[in-house]
């Protein structure tokens, strides 16, 4: 396995910085087309919590996410369209957004996160004659291959829908980026192994394991406030990584291994919350697996 730094500096030849933007768009769950009120652990901004304004034109948004990291020696970007279902859009609309971000030169890569049920064909089509213009990458949310809990949290398709989306993916070339959320209520270990292993068979290129967290603006706290909910102790969350990590071919590129919402909302765990800490842990685990 690999971390997504040393990937972009192979690929890229320099180190590059990921910038959220929002298209603008919500979720099939959310407007009532498949369901209501969303993933029960996703915020208010679908998770896109530190992205611009979703009203600001994109190439604004790029230009107010680069300021801020202008003053690290930034001069390359992946333009990350991060917040709600990135892909639920009419495609004229969709392409007119990704444009922006395509025609930029200080913009190298482009990665969209999206559900797999919203990759018609059309869609598929016109990520895959983008992914010739620069690099491209789908992000995925899979959350979880047990369709028991994929109800609970009201994610609204079965798991079959991500192993079709990742077999059109794999087709046309598109490298995909795997959203996985560990400690969801109900499941077990062999859960959560079973989860990383069907991305695995899936061909996934990339992953993100992402520890669940209690968000005061989801629905999930309810649930939380309830008991229903019990968060991940540091130890525990750190020895099942070790595990999941040596599930992972070595060419697996790992996009993230904890969360990093806003602080703000945070209800639990705390301990996720230090963030220095949580990256020296990771750091460790990754160096001594």
């Amino acid at each position: 396995m690999i971390t997504v730094n040393e990937y972009y500096k192979k690929l890229f030849g320099e180190k590059v910085y990921k910038i959220s933007l929002a298209g603008g768009h919500t979720c099939p769950n959310r407007d009532g087309t498949k369901g209501f009120g969303g993933c029960i652990f996703c915020s208010q901004t679908g998770s896109g919590d530190f992205v611009p304004h979703p009203s600001l034109p994109i190439n604004e948004q790029i230009d107010l996410a680069t300021q801020k990291v202008k003053n690290k020696g930034a001069k390359k970007y992946i333009a990350y369209f991060q917040s709600f279902t990135a892909t639920y859009l009419p495609s004229e609309v969709l392409r007119e957004k990704l444009n922006c971000a395509y025609g930029r030169e200080d913009v190298v890569g482009v990665s969209i996160a999206t559900r797999p049920d919203c990759l018609p064909d059309d869609i598929l089509d016109m990520l895959e004659a983008y992914s010739r213009i620069k690099p491209t990458w789908v992000e995925l949310g899979l959350q979880t291959a047990n369709d028991k809990t994929a109800l609970y949290i009201n994610r609204c398709y079965p798991t079959q829908v991500y192993i079709d989306a990742a077999r059109e993916l794999v087709k046309r070339n598109i490298p995909f980026v795997t959203h996985i959320i560990l400690g969801l209520p109900g499941e077990t270990e062999e859960d959560m192994i079973n989860t990383v292993k069907t991305a695995v068979e899936c061909k996934t290129q990339g992953i993100k394991l992402q520890l669940l967290q209690i968000l005061s603006d989801s629905p999930l706290k309810e649930e939380y406030l309830k008991g229903n909910v019990r968060p991940m102790e540091e130890d525990e969350y750190y020895s099942l990584l070790r595990k999941l990590l040596s599930l992972l071919p070595e060419d697996t590129v790992i996009h993230r291994l904890t969360g990093d919402g806003s602080k703000k909302t945070l209800l639990a765990p705390l301990w996720c919350g230090d963030k220095k800490r949580a990256i020296n842990k990771i750091n460790a685990l990754l160096n001594h697996p």
